[in-house]
């Protein structure tokens, strides 16, 4: 029997899951203050249940009668973990990220820059992987992080914006990619656009509903995007659009409008100064300074997804309004005569009503004639576990007021060669999160749309294709045996789709999008296999363009090549794998990546998180014979989850905390709800060798575990939202012994927020530091903030002493001392070093992007590792550091 275990691309974690800049404004409501609840989260997960049933010759749809999975719950749940880390206890106010960033451009740097370690390819169809615990043949090919924002011209230039990698311009129709927008202070993208004048427009803040997104700080203007960066005086108005999230730029003459997570905004497109106007706000007593902006639900409250401009009449603008959760303000406004914004109805088929209108895009046909919508409904999305799409419509006549026709739904693109079909979820399962439409430029019946797939209308929606499928699993061109492989299977795009662009290289047109694996191109008026898929996809991910996101990063000797092996677990890509002198990354393993462990004595050997301590180990770097085809029981890679992952998110966190005892590598321990030891190592061949050390207590989950010689340190939260937030430490000894949770009470020393990472003192167990995350007492309004991001204790946790004085207020995400006693502290923003007996923080080297750095290791070659969640994996040599 095969393991009951594969990864799959549509847990997209936005990482968020995503990451973002939440200096400001957050998308992490308490659970109790959503405005609309979200199902039951089951635990089975129907994409590895779909390609195990394949793998095992069983059909398909019958995978997915044991437990009818709400995929996108998952990732709801996923991205707002990630937020709650940086919000909790309270709502944070606008200003906070600005704020850090102003102080860190007067901050001094070390001497020595960082060496950017995954600027090379990433083939998630790498075959020296390819088993049944990867995605290795599934056709996305080279990947990626997620791609939020793509723009193309005539002229061969390409742009594309990572989630939180800034702005990367190709000058040869996609490859060679330059990064262009990294002096900037937000490095998140939520749209590119090109103006008439083919100047660049770059909004930053991620808009995938933000929970896991960065949010920006406002819009920014290239004149010369084939030759110019980025720089902050290219901004467009004031601080107007800070700490927001920017769904679409529409121009139209010379205004140009944005919809935002705090209502719709216009500017001027010929004078660039001046603050942007607020055209409207559905809840305006909830934006900042209104008097419930500190609603916990207030992020919500104003949420605007798209606009539509009549081509005929500029004055009359259609603005799709609403979160993708549901709530009373959701639906369609249009400017009234005395310029006021009321709903509307009677459109036709596209819905008007609070209850479907969601997560709703625009596309307009270039010379005006039709206009396009996609719409996410937030009823469906709550009850039916099929799909939350509600329809694709066209107006025929180009206005936005219609009449509106429905062209397609979620049952008719699942006809149409989806990927999808029988797999328990339908295309537009997370619509809330994948959604692009992009009209033919020289053709108005010719569409591309993106959900989980791409799908192409040639006929205005009469018929549709699929070109761009979930993967190839599951079609009769594939087998798991590539001795099986019937060779026609063509490549396909990574899945989840979020951005969309047409452009020319060398005089032949092509489709860009980009997805939760990068940025693919093909003909525009492509051709299909026998299967009904695209057979000439492209993909542009080269190496030079890396905006991977990772949680973690393991760093061990590579014994037969020599140097070392890195690894580490990303968002919707897997385990990446480079082997010394690789000039290729593997995955071995697929999904989404969480914690990692490896043998720094044998890079090899490795244990990786998929979600909710969801753990495998290998002792081979996950490559494998072949022997596995005939008999499954010969397989390499062991599946050693804790009792916990069976609980879910009550018994773990999305990506749960997983790390080896400083001085005894063959000692683990992973928190869940409990504290979970092993002592097997990478020997440890199933969960049931886990012992539980220490239960947190019902309602507590581990947020960071270390040990160090046999002594335990474990932090948790529970509730771990804005609704009665609280925070903990237990210590203990490994064997279960001497367990007792710590005195931390919400006015002590140590704040009342996330605490994210621990560094035990290799010299002496009782000497710890905690990084703590989210902002500080000046900019969160919630019971016991506190102060400051690093706390130092020197008698295993009975008195703290903050150390974090003369660093930015930026959440804190992992520590780590180096050799001679300095310390380097990894946070939303930058990486900070200390030296040993001083009290001054530095910015650790130069080089390294301004992006979010979520966990730091030691390597065996001494050097430094860094895991962005944006910008992939770097190392820094810290010889050159004076202690």
């Amino acid at each position: 029997m095969l393991p009951q275990r594969h990864r799959r691309f549509i847990t997209c974690t936005v990482a968020a899951a995503a990451l973002g800049l939440v200096g400001a404004q957050s998308f992490a409501a308490a659970d109790g203050a959503r405005p609309a609840p979200w199902p039951a989260r089951h635990q089975a997960d129907i994409g590895r249940q779909h390609i195990e049933a394949v793998h095992a010759g069983r059909s398909p749809s019958a995978a997915s009668e044991d437990d009818g999975s709400d995929e996108a719950e998952n990732s709801a749940e996923a991205t707002a973990q990630y937020t709650e880390a940086r919000t909790a206890p309270g709502v944070v106010a606008p200003g906070a990220y600005g704020a850090a960033w102003d102080q860190l451009q007067s901050m001094r740097h070390t001497p020595g820059d960082w060496n950017h370690v995954t600027q090379k390819t990433y083939d998630s169809d790498d075959p020296r992987y390819r088993d049944i615990n990867s995605n290795s043949s599934g056709g996305s090919g080279k990947v990626t992080g997620r791609i939020t924002g793509v723009a193309a011209d005539d002229h061969g230039y390409v742009y594309a914006g990572g989630a939180n990698g800034g702005v990367f311009r190709s000058k040869t129709g996609g490859g060679h990619w330059q990064p262009i927008a990294d002096a900037l202070p937000s490095l998140s993208t939520g749209t590119l656009a090109l103006d008439g004048s083919q100047r660049l427009w770059y909004a930053t803040g991620e808009a995938n509903t933000g929970a896991t997104s960065f949010v920006g700080t406002g819009v920014y203007v290239l004149a010369d995007p084939r030759h110019g960066q980025f720089r902050p005086g290219g901004r467009v108005g004031g601080a107007e659009l800070e700490s927001t999230v920017i769904h679409a730029l529409r121009f139209a003459g010379t205004t140009v409008w944005a919809a935002t997570s705090r209502g719709v905004w216009s500017h001027s497109t010929t004078r660039l100064a001046g603050p942007w106007k607020l055209e409207f706000a559905p809840n305006p007593e909830y934006l900042p300074g209104g008097s419930k902006a500190s609603d916990p639900s207030a992020p919500y409250k104003n949420i605007a997804n798209d606009i539509a401009v009549d081509p005929k009449d500029p004055a009359k603008v259609l603005l799709a309004v609403g979160w993708r959760g549901g709530d009373t303000y959701n639906g369609l406004y249009a400017r009234q005569a005395d310029g006021g914004w009321k709903p509307v109805s009677g459109l036709g088929d596209l819905p008007t009503n609070s209850d479907d209108v969601g997560n709703l895009t625009f596309a307009a046909a270039f010379d005006g004639s039709r206009l396009y919508a996609v719409d996410q409904s937030p009823a469906q999305t709550a009850t039916n576990p099929d799909s939350g799409l509600k329809g694709v419509y066209v107006s025929r006549s180009g206005s936005p007021f219609g009449p509106w026709t429905r062209i397609a739904d979620y049952s008719r693109l699942r006809a149409s060669g989806s990927a999808l079909q029988g797999a328990g979820y339908m295309p537009g399962i997370q619509s809330w999160y994948n959604e692009f439409l992009q009209v033919d430029p020289t053709d108005a019946g010719h569409v591309y749309l993106g959900l989980e797939e791409v799908f192409e209308t040639k006929d205005g929606g009469t018929s549709w294709s699929t070109p761009g499928p979930y993967w190839n699993f599951g079609f009769p061109c594939w087998s798991i045996d590539p001795a099986k492989q019937t060779g026609d299977c063509s490549p396909t795009t990574h899945a989840d789709q979020h951005a969309v662009a047409v452009g020319s290289y060398r005089g032949k047109a092509y489709a860009y999008v980009g997805n939760d694996g990068g940025i693919y191109r093909r003909p525009l008026n492509g051709t299909l296999d026998a299967g009904g898929h695209a057979n000439d996809w492209q993909s542009l991910n080269d190496g030079t363009l890396d905006t991977l996101q990772y949680y973690s990063v393991g760093v061990g000797k590579d014994l037969t090549n020599g140097g070392v092996s890195v690894t580490g677990g990303l968002q919707d890509n897997g385990q990446s794998i480079l082997r010394g002198h690789d000039r290729v990354m593997g995955s071995d393993f697929g999904g989404d990546g969480g914690d990692t462990i490896t043998d720094p004595a044998n890079g090899c050997d490795i244990a990786e998180e998929y979600v909710y301590l969801d753990m495998w180990v290998t002792q081979d770097c996950g490559v494998n014979d072949g022997s596995w085809t005939k008999d499954p029981s010969r397989a390499t890679e062991y599946e050693v989850a804790p009792p916990d992952k069976d609980l879910g998110g009550d018994g773990a966190r999305f990506i749960a905390p997983l790390a080896s005892d400083a001085k005894d590598t063959g000692t683990w321990v992973a928190g869940g709800r409990h504290v979970w030891v092993q002592t097997k190592g990478f020997a440890i061949r199933s969960g049931a060798e886990w012992k539980s050390a220490f239960d947190l207590g019902a309602g507590h989950v581990a947020t960071a575990v270390a040990a160090s010689g046999g002594t335990v340190y474990a932090a948790w939260c529970g509730p771990c939202n804005n609704q009665g937030f609280a925070r903990g430490i237990a210590v203990g000894n490994a064997d279960g012994t001497g367990w007792h949770q710590l005195d931390l009470p919400v006015d002590g020393t140590v704040p009342n927020r996330y605490l994210s990472g621990f560094e035990v003192d290799p010299a002496d167990a009782q000497h710890v530091y905690v990084a703590v995350n989210g902002f500080s007492r000046k900019w969160t309004e919630g019971p016991g903030a506190g102060v400051g991001h690093l706390f130092e204790s020197r008698d295993g946790g009975a008195h703290w002493t903050d150390i974090s004085a003369g660093l930015p207020d930026i959440p804190a995400n992992s520590v780590k001392l180096l050799p001679g006693g300095g310390l380097a502290l990894a946070t939303d923003l930058a990486v900070f070093y200390r030296p040993a007996h001083s009290r001054t923080w530095r910015v650790l080297g130069g080089e390294l992007p301004t992006t979010a750095v979520l966990q730091l290791k030691r390597g065996p070659d001494g050097d430094l590792y860094a895991a962005t969640h944006g910008r992939g994996i770097w190392s820094f040599g810290p010889r050159r550091l004076s202690g």
